[in-house]
Formats: C-alpha cells, structure tokens, sequence
C-alpha cells in the first residue's frame, strides 16, 4: 500500500521533512554545545528519505521495498555507529572543535546554515531512491541482482571497519599510533571506500530509467565530498597533528582510498 503522490508532492514534503530535523538537531546542538549530532541526521534523514519515497510513490513493488530497505539499512546502521563512537564519547568531533575556534563571533549563525546545508545534501542525494523506485522497468533484472549484490559488499565492508578502527581505539596501547588492522592497512580510509561504494548500487537499481544518469551524480558528489571537503583532508590533517611522522609514512606507504597492498615501510 502507497500513498499515491506524485513526484512533485513527495519532494516538497521530503524538503520540509530535512529542513525540520535539521532545525530541531541544531536546537540540541545550543543546548549540548556538539555539532556532531549533524553527522548522525545527516545519515539518518537519508534512510528516512528512502522509506518515505518507498511509501509515497507508486513504483513497481518489488524494486519500491528492495531500494526502501537498501536505503535504511545503510543509514541506520551507519548512524548507529556514530551515536557509539562519537556522540557518546563525550566529545566533540575535531573539524567542529575547529570551526568554533575561527567563528566564535557568529558561531550559531554559522551552525544553522551548515546544518540547513546538510539537510539540503540528504535531500538531493535522496532523489536517486525515488529514480530508483520509479524504474518503469517492472520486474526484478539481472541489474537489480546486481545493486544487492554491491550493496552487501558495501555494508559488509564498512561495517567491518568501522568495527575494526572501533577496537583499535578501545585498546590503550593503541593511543597516539596508526590503525594499520585489517582493512586498515590496504587503505588509509576504507569506511569511505565502501560508503562510495554503496551509491553505486542505486546505478544499477534505477538502470533502465530514461533518468539513470541523474543517479551517477551521487558516487561522483560523494567522491568529490571524501577526497576533497568533508572527507579525507580535515580527518588526515588532524591525523597528522596527532601522530606526526608516523601518519606520514602511512600516507607514503598505503593507498588513500581503494584497497591496495601497501608499500614497503622505509622503518
């Protein structure tokens, strides 16, 4: 059963349902003095946005629930982590410790902007969930085999290191060295790795739309995101402020993002 709107409707409404938590996350983040809760909407709001399209609109049935539940899964497992490994470590994350240092004057100001920003993101990368359940093609192709298929690796994937740099950092002789477990030591940041990997599942999900296209601008603003912005500069920058020569060398020796054997150490 689906509530029967149309594209133009379930938009608008999604619009107002992003702008709405990110105005109620950004109260909590004056009262608690931690922006980070913005990283866990951010990932929640999308998995809110793909049951919502899943139920708002009348795609075909089998793909509307397979990219609903595709959608969800990811975003709630991911925001579940966040809650554990930063909202309740009781202390702020590093890149909004430092936006507060440079925008003391007009650091609220700066605050609900950047969160209505984020909102604005969840909403447009939301629009490959409703591509792909508008798919005209009816029954499930090989193509959408194809989209679980890497969307196991990638949750499968992500989970695993996110696990694994989780129980390094628990462990008190890892204090102040670099996480080389695992995933860890083909990539510098293979959590990013997988978590790009997951946008392309929706690709093949909506393949067959005269509207696919559209789709690609989700791995390519996510790559973009990780390897530019949000993603590996500011999270290499304090890295390296924290471990020093030792970063360094793993920068030198391990690939940035795509698992790959590392390099020979020079130490």
């Amino acid at each position: 059963m689906t509530l029967g709107l149309s594209i133009s409707t379930a938009l608008w409404i999604a619009l107002a349902i992003v702008a709405a938590v990110m105005l109620g996350l950004w109260l909590v983040q004056r009262r608690t003095n931690d922006a980070g809760i913005v990283d866990v909407g951010w990932t929640a709001l999308l998995g809110i946005l793909a049951i919502w399209y899943a139920f708002a609109l009348d795609g075909p049935a089998p793909r509307r629930y397979v990219v609903g539940a595709a959608g969800a899964i990811w975003s709630f497992r991911l925001a579940i982590y966040l809650i554990v490994d930063r909202i309740m470590s009781g202390e702020e994350d590093g890149r909004y410790q430092t936006i507060r240092k440079n925008w003391t004057a007009n650091i609220q100001t700066f605050f609900f902007f950047f969160f209505q920003a984020q909102g604005l993101l969840d909403w447009l990368l939301g629009m490959v969930f409703l591509i792909a359940i508008m798919n005209p093609v009816g029954v499930l192709v090989w193509t959408d085999y194809a989209a679980v298929c890497v969307w196991l690796i990638a949750v499968l994937g992500e989970s695993i290191a996110d696990r694994q740099l989780q129980q390094f950092r628990r462990q008190p002789e890892s204090r102040g060295k670099v996480c080389k477990v695992g995933l860890w030591r083909y990539s510098r940041h293979p959590n990013y790795f997988f978590e790009w990997m997951h946008w392309w599942c929706y690709v093949l999900f909506a393949a067959g739309s005269p509207y696919v296209w559209v789709t690609l601008l989700a791995p390519a603003l996510m790559l973009f995101l990780i390897l530019k912005v949000t993603g590996i500069p500011p999270t290499e920058a304090r890295a390296i402020e924290s471990r020093g020569d030792a970063y360094r060398e793993y920068q030198r020796t391990t690939s940035a993002l795509i698992p790959w054997f590392p390099k020979e150490s020079r130490s």
